[in-house]
């Protein structure tokens, strides 16, 4: 994991409960999730946290209105799958903290 502690959440109720325990820095989200879509996380976790959390939206939608979307959720950034190791490097080091 390069140095990175790693959680992973299969919906986005859980990956928002994990983020309560945990309070990560970057949060990679999938925005087609089983039970809340991941802007919809994005909005949450962005709310209850502002900018003390980086939001990467890792996903397959890529046209431009979904990347308005995730703006419009507050995502920092985004991902379209699939991506390579050194773009998830790359995108983790934007938002690495001294």
């Amino acid at each position: 994991h390069n140095g990175h502690h790693v959680l992973l959440a299969h919906t986005g109720f859980a990956a928002i409960e994990e983020a309560q325990k945990s309070r990560p820095q970057v949060a990679l989200l999938d925005i087609g999730l089983p039970d809340i879509s991941g802007y919809e996380v994005g909005r949450r976790l962005r709310a209850a946290y502002g900018q003390d959390i980086a939001l990467v939206a890792l996903t397959g939608y890529g046209q431009d209105e979904d990347r308005q979307k995730t703006t419009e959720a507050g995502f920092d950034d985004h991902l379209v799958k699939p991506v390579s190791i050194v773009d998830v490097e790359r995108t983790l080091a934007k938002f690495k903290r001294a």
